[in-house]
């Protein structure tokens, strides 16, 4: 056994001599222009490309057997540029024909390769003969069976630019690996690249290339990973008369703010759009893409429902989506209406410069929705978005204890926003209502509130100082803190000038309240204000300022008299100061006057006759006259002294 296995060493030893012998004999008697030739005929069969090589040719047999051709030229028949240049085009020979002196190419090594992709709005581009020489080669029983085995990228470069589009994109440090189908039927790539400043891992994998060359169905997988967006599509593709994929679609991001930017859309405002993840049944047909069994998740907020997307000239996106629970909080944590102290205006401009260039038509439901520190029960909303003007609508919502309906609409011109609001609120909590919309905090009871509003501006406060339109409010059953008005006028007809104590406590319970405010430049005018209640009613008149957020109003309040009795005292107040604080007090005059004791003598003041003849008496006793009103103010004269 031993020495048959030493027999067998030498004459596997022989055998690699004279292939080696073989080798340096073939190198030395090859013809390198032929196989320059045979190379340059076989990449023009295969890939339909004219070459051009401005360089130098460099051949190497052993060790390595392959033909290298610098500065190299790859052009479609009739085309002006190159489709694709190369710094260096490296073909790697089969060993078996080589030593037959037949020059086959195995693979092909591209290094630093600018590859140019230029469609045609017809859907041509320069690369249709590459695509229709694989297509007739690779069919069965064609006269050209040729092809490679893989294609290496070093370095490389994808400069891709649509007429009809004027889309145009450039892919960078590309490292990639096509396994070419020169046996089985798949095709496949993986490798690396640059896109937009990330760097990228990605992978495809077609199950019929001839197939999907011919524009018929075949299987396809798509991979793409890298730090601001994952992607994958498993399904199916085919390219009769325009682009179709269908498949499952999941992708996912860290940062769905971060990922929107990466692809050149710039996500509204600074807050939200954070982790995201989608998974959906695609359909794709040319430029349109459709949605189905949609599971996507944004935020912590997760949706189900349908997703199209259009770019037939402008990109347009619609979505119908259920939830469960959605918080819209963090989409609108930005929006800072009043200052840090609460009592102004936000003053900051809005950032306006932006233009979304996606049409957006949106509708959604949610079995609970909170925005901030509201909570929303049952809610079906819509959002429209095209050509920068925004409209929402509220077909029902569930808030406050009541049923909300309305609609927001938002436009800029240049620096300016106009806003529009219009909003029904029936049998709402009005305490939650009051505090959310206004800041008022002492109002309580339920109600019904209309609002109809409109304002130009900026900034938020060029918005409050812009306000315009109507408001109405009817409530029941509820109350008024700060005050307790049959307290205050029982004490008061008691005794007008004993003082009213403290004004600012207690509560005022009404049955039903009525308010109708008429707004104008951002002043809000009272038309009709009444609150009836069961011992005391109350009337005001008077304005509001939006911008400073403080009352002026005056009004009266009057105790409820039974009936039979005489009428109830009267007290007219006023009401100044901010609206979570207003400042509410009493008319002196009106006191003074409900005075036995003090009401005789303000009717002498204000008595012409009587107040002359009061001033007489005191000149005599004086021995001076009472300066006129108008005259300059003079020290009194020091009296005479008294003889003795």
């Amino acid at each position: 056994m031993a020495q048959g296995i030493r027999r067998l060493g030498m004459s596997v030893a022989v055998l690699l001599g004279l292939a080696l012998v073989a080798l340096f004999a073939t190198s030395g008697l090859l013809d390198r222009e032929a196989l320059r030739d045979a190379v340059e005929a076989q990449i023009r069969a295969v890939s339909g490309l004219e070459m051009v090589v401005n360089g130098d040719i460099e051949v190497s047999v052993f060790p390595a057997s392959h033909v290298s051709f610098h500065d190299v030229d790859l052009k479609s028949p009739g085309t002006d540029g190159p489709a694709l240049r190369a710094a260096v085009l490296t073909g790697n020979l089969r060993l078996l024909p080589l030593l037959l002196r037949r020059f086959e190419i195995a693979d092909i090594v591209l290094s630093r390769p600018n590859i140019r992709i230029d469609r045609a709005a017809d859907g041509s581009s320069n690369w249709t003969p590459f695509i229709d020489t694989l297509t007739h080669t690779m069919r069965p029983g064609a006269d050209n069976p040729m092809s490679f085995s893989e294609i290496r990228l070093e370095d490389g470069e994808i400069s891709y630019l649509d007429a009809a589009s004027h889309a145009a994109e450039t892919i960078g440090k590309i490292d990639l690996s096509l396994a070419w189908p020169s046996i089985s039927r798949t095709f496949a790539a993986t490798g690396q690249f640059d896109w937009r400043g990330e760097r990228l891992d990605g992978s495809i994998s077609v199950n019929d290339f001839l197939a999907a060359l011919s524009g018929e169905r075949s299987g396809l997988k798509v991979r793409i990973a890298g730090a601001p967006l994952k992607l994958a599509f498993d399904g199916a593709i085919a390219n009769r008369a325009s682009l179709m994929l269908e498949g499952t679609l999941s992708a996912d991001a860290a940062s769905l703010r971060n990922a929107l930017r990466w692809a050149g859309q710039e996500p509204p405002g600074v807050g939200g759009f954070g982790p995201f993840a989608l998974k959906a049944r695609a359909s794709v047909v040319g430029p349109q893409v459709a949605l189905t069994n949609v599971n996507i998740e944004l935020d912590k907020n997760v949706a189900e429902g349908v997703i199209t997307y259009a770019n037939n000239g402008r990109q347009s996106l619609q979505a119908t989506l259920a939830a469960g629970a959605l918080d819209f909080t963090p989409y609108l944590s930005t929006i800072r209406l009043l200052a840090s102290g609460a009592r102004d205006w936000n003053r900051q401009l809005f950032d306006l410069g932006a233009v979304n260039p996606i049409d957006l038509d949106m509708r959604m439901s949610a079995a609970k929705l909170t925005i901030g520190s509201s909570t929303l029960g049952r809610t079906a909303l819509g959002a429209n978005l095209r050509g920068g003007t925004l409209a929402l609508s509220i077909g029902e919502a569930q808030i406050y204890g009541g049923i909300a309906k309305g609609s927001f609409g938002i436009s800029r011109s240049d620096t300016v926003a106009d806003v529009k609001a219009q909003f029904q609120f029936v049998d709402v909590d009005l305490m939650a209502c009051a505090s959310d919309l206004f800041g008022v905090r002492k109002l309580s009871g339920r109600g019904n509130l209309t609002v109809a509003l409109e304002a130009s501006g900026s900034s938020p406060f060029g918005l409050a100082q812009s306000l315009d339109g109507t408001a109405s409010l009817t409530g029941h059953d509820g109350a008024i803190t700060g005050f307790n008005v049959e307290q205050l006028l029982k004490r008061l007809e008691r005794r007008p000038l004993s003082g009213g104590g403290n004004f600012r406590s207690g509560q005022t319970p009404f049955d039903t309240l009525n308010i109708g405010l008429r707004f104008h430049d951002g002043v809000a005018t009272a038309e009709d204000i009444r609150i009836e209640g069961p011992a005391a009613r109350i009337s005001l008149t008077g304005t509001a300022s939006v911008p400073a957020r403080e009352f002026d109003l005056k009004g009266t309040a009057s105790l409820a008299s039974v009936a039979g009795a005489p009428p109830g005292f009267d007290l007219p107040f006023v009401v100044q100061g901010p609206w979570d604080d207003p400042l509410i007090f009493p008319d002196p005059e009106s006191l003074i006057r409900r005075s036995p004791a003090s009401a005789p003598l303000l009717d002498a003041v204000k008595d012409r006759k009587t107040r002359d003849a009061v001033r007489s008496v005191l000149e005599r006793f004086t021995g001076q006259k009472k300066a006129e009103p108008d005259a300059a103010i003079t020290p009194p004269a020091e009296a005479e002294p008294k003889p003795n």
